[in-house]
């Protein structure tokens, strides 16, 4: 069977070897690349991310990835952004003022309240069943964020179950948007990411 390709989008920030390093124990042949013409040919891209909103959106227009990335979503190939880059999907972010995104999900980006900040090991809370995103319901992953999503339900799949609610996985046609760190969620996360993978590139 043919190694299936992940082109992690680079845009000069990010936690982009840690998500090369799962990818590829996973067995995709994964490519690190700001360069249309190398991302265009790959199978999944993965759009990752730690860091602020404004910088990174800066860095994807530096590398004219703006429109390339939107125009991949709006032809159904399939895209998963981590963290803040499932962040970078929405239409706008209040991170340091008020930048735009991607705009390939409908919502915004608000900051965390009451605490400021969320990070640790979390379970979800289903919000509507996804055959692509079946989840155990004893599994955790981890989160590192004081951001997070907001839209009106319509594409959430999971909620965090930390005693706040927001958007934890959410979904839209090819596109997949998950706030924690798959790649640092041990077998939970291992399972998640080549679940998706393979389903979206299935779909």
């Amino acid at each position: 069977m043919k190694r299936r390709v992940i082109g992690i989008v680079d845009y000069g920030a990010g936690n982009h070897n840690s998500v090369f390093s799962t990818l590829s124990s996973l067995d995709y042949r994964c490519h690190i690349s700001h360069d249309v013409s190398a991302l265009e040919k790959v199978d999944c891209l993965v759009l990752p991310g730690v860091g602020a909103f404004p910088r990174a959106m800066a860095g994807l227009k530096t590398f004219k990835l703006v429109d390339f990335l939107s125009d991949w979503a709006l032809q159904g190939q399939p895209m998963l952004g981590i963290c803040l880059g499932m962040q970078l999907l929405a239409e706008r972010s209040h991170e340091d003022g008020l930048t735009p995104g991607l705009k390939i999900i409908p919502g915004e980006v608000l900051p965390l309240k009451d605490p400021r900040w969320h990070i640790g090991w979390n379970s979800l809370l289903r919000m509507h069943r996804d055959p692509l995103l079946e989840i155990d319901e004893l599994s955790h992953f981890y989160f590192n964020h004081a951001y997070a999503f907001s839209e009106e339900k319509d594409f959430q799949v999971y909620q965090a179950d930390c005693g706040k609610r927001f958007p934890a996985i959410i979904r839209r046609g090819s596109v997949v948007g998950l706030q924690f760190h798959p790649e640092k969620s041990q077998t939970a996360g291992r399972k998640l990411l080549k679940q998706i993978i393979d389903g979206l590139c299935h779909a």
